[in-house]
């Protein structure tokens, strides 16, 4: 195991890094990006100091893979991306503002709405069936409406 590890080379490290660039590819997580990119700048270091030693390169690797994933986590965080449509997977919030028609009776503040080819559960004042309303607001899946 020691020949091996002595062996270890800066395209050792670039072939890591292409395995890694791969591995990102085929399971998107944006974690062995990171990785392959410290790899990448340990194969170019060992290709400048060929005399660092194969235990001095794997903490090279190390410390710049913590230092990579923590840099790369605080530049890019793809769960803050602006939406064009931010009520875009919040079907009912859509609604607000928007006029339907009862389905069913509002009887004691709840009842039934048709929207598009579906229903929806509503809640209000007490209104007949057939009523014309406008969403004013959304409590959880429960449309809030008014009387237009």
């Amino acid at each position: 195991m020691e020949d091996f590890l002595a062996n270890v080379d800066h395209w050792s490290w670039w072939i890591l890094a292409l395995v890694m660039f791969v591995i990102e590819l085929a399971m998107p997580g944006v974690i062995f990006l990171w990785l392959a990119i410290a790899a990448t700048i340990t194969g170019a270091l060992v290709w400048i100091l060929p005399d660092l030693g194969w235990q001095l390169s794997f903490v090279i690797f190390a410390v710049l893979g913590v230092i990579s994933i923590v840099v790369g986590r605080k530049v890019w965080r793809p769960g803050q991306v602006e939406s064009e449509d931010p009520t875009l997977n919040r079907r009912a919030e859509q609604y607000v503002g928007q006029t339907f028609t009862l389905d069913t009776a509002l009887e004691n503040g709840r009842g039934r709405l048709n929207v598009g080819d579906g229903s929806w559960l509503a809640k209000g004042p007490d209104l007949p069936a057939g009523a014309k309303v406008r969403v004013t607001g959304v409590d959880g899946s429960v449309l809030e409406v008014e009387q237009t």
